[in-house]
């Protein structure tokens, strides 16, 4: 065959006769909260502080169907994703959380991203540059009343110094890496690291990925005179976001993984109370 010859138009499902299940009605009288796809891994390019980098992100993106509406188009989802696959920053999630509502035909829907992301950090004496990852989360959703929101979830790693076991000992005191995970709903654009800073200040002390012989004396020593129990780390979290004119409600939660122990030690707030519910 010619690899030049004009190649025939696919036909289109109503020129096939192609039944259309998903449109007909559906009588059990019952709206769906959610309905669309999930674990869609992607390509992209996510907007920092320092500019843009590549990533694979994971999305669930769902839409609200109506009580008369037997199911959606599945293969709509992927559509709206290719047609804009380069999501730069929170403003263009928000742009596909729309697009998606409009192809889709829906009033309400959320579109979730998850997806790993690095920040260029420098060792704090020698000043070695290295990377550190993080799980970041961002979620955009059109509620039933039009409302829309915009959350971010950052996992940061630091350590943590028991102050008990400081008081207590002769000498030396025990310590541990810890997970920092804010959960913030954001009024105004706020850049990953921003978030991520947020954390680091209020623990014992933040993590590098590498560190010299210098940089390993002052990190031991810094979280010695910067002892935390778990719950000092989501209260120092939560005061600091509480200072942040662009973070509405908030979920703060810390996992210290003990160094005496077989198991973590563990504190959430989240205000409000009802910060972690869905809106309807």
């Amino acid at each position: 065959m010619n690899a030049h010859a004009k190649r025939s138009p696919i036909p289109s499902a109503q020129a096939l006769g192609l039944p259309d299940i998903q449109a007909r009605p559906d009588l059990r009288g019952l709206a769906l909260d959610a309905v669309g796809v999930k674990g869609l891994r992607h390509p992209l390019n996510v907007q920092g502080r320092r500019g843009s980098q590549p990533t694979v992100a994971t999305l669930d993106m769902t839409v609200g169907l109506s009580a008369a509406s037997k199911g959606t188009h599945m293969s709509r989802f992927i559509e709206v994703l290719e047609a804009r696959p380069d999501i730069a920053g929170q403003a263009g999630l928000r742009t596909l959380v729309y697009d998606m509502l409009a192809r889709l035909g829906a009033s309400s829907g959320c579109i979730e991203m998850s997806f790993p992301y690095f920040v260029r950090k420098s060792a704090p004496v020698s000043g070695t540059s290295s990377l550190l990852d993080y799980d970041v989360t961002w979620r955009g959703e059109v509620d039933a009343r039009g409302t829309y929101r915009y959350r971010m979830r950052v996992t940061v790693p630091v350590t943590s110094l028991c102050p008990c076991s400081k008081e207590i000992s002769s000498y030396g005191a025990h310590n541990q890496r810890s997970l920092i995970a804010i959960e913030a709903e954001l009024d105004a654009e706020m850049a990953i690291e921003e978030l991520i800073a947020i954390a680091e200040r209020n623990a014992s002390c933040e993590v590098y990925g590498l560190l010299k012989r210098p940089d390993e004396k002052y990190v031991t020593e810094r979280a010695y005179d910067n002892p935390k129990f778990v719950e000092d780390l989501v209260r120092d979290v939560a005061l600091a976001l509480q200072a942040e004119p662009r973070v509405g409600a908030y979920r703060i939660e810390a996992e210290n993984f003990e160094s005496i122990h077989n198991h973590s030690a563990y504190a959430r707030i989240e205000r409000p109370a009802a910060f972690g519910q869905t809106a309807p």
